[in-house]
């Protein structure tokens, strides 16, 4: 289940860019859905671990992939670490979403991500109250942001 935190948190990594930059290994970029996060958040191909072609910016790097690509993969590969979900935008959110559908995930936020299901389930970490839709959300995040 996907459980969010709404503000200020212990023990929660906010320099996504520079731990992914140090962190990350060529065999994440194999992944069939971390190249699908690639292709939908950046518009971008994963053409080998090294390489991946940009419609913007040609051929990258994986260091050269955007904060919120970064921040979902490393949600799939640190499941101990609690990351700054608010370097992701709502494009990311599906993908959280999905992660939180097949494991426990735990992350940070300090605005109200838009989540793009009709329905889902969160857990709220500050009140521990399950949340059902975008309103409800909505609701949790004024209460504590």
């Amino acid at each position: 289940m996907l459980k969010i935190y709404f503000g200020e948190m212990e023990n929660v990594l906010h320099n996504v860019e520079s731990f992914f930059n140090n962190q990350y290994s060529y065999a994440w970029l194999e992944d069939d859905f971390v190249k699908s996060v690639i292709e939908s958040v950046d518009r971008s191909v994963v053409e080998s671990p090294e390489c991946i072609k940009s419609p913007v910016l040609r051929q990258i790097p994986p260091t050269r992939l955007s904060g919120g690509t970064k921040a979902v993969i490393l949600m799939k590969y640190c499941p101990d670490r609690v990351i700054n979900a608010s370097n992701c935008g709502d494009n990311c959110a599906e993908w959280i979403l999905r992660l939180g559908d097949s494991r426990d995930l735990t992350i940070n936020l300090h605005h109200i991500m838009e989540f793009d299901r009709d329905s889902f389930e969160i857990e709220i970490l500050n009140d521990h109250r399950i949340v059902r839709n975008m309103g409800e959300m909505v609701d949790a995040g004024i209460d504590f942001l």
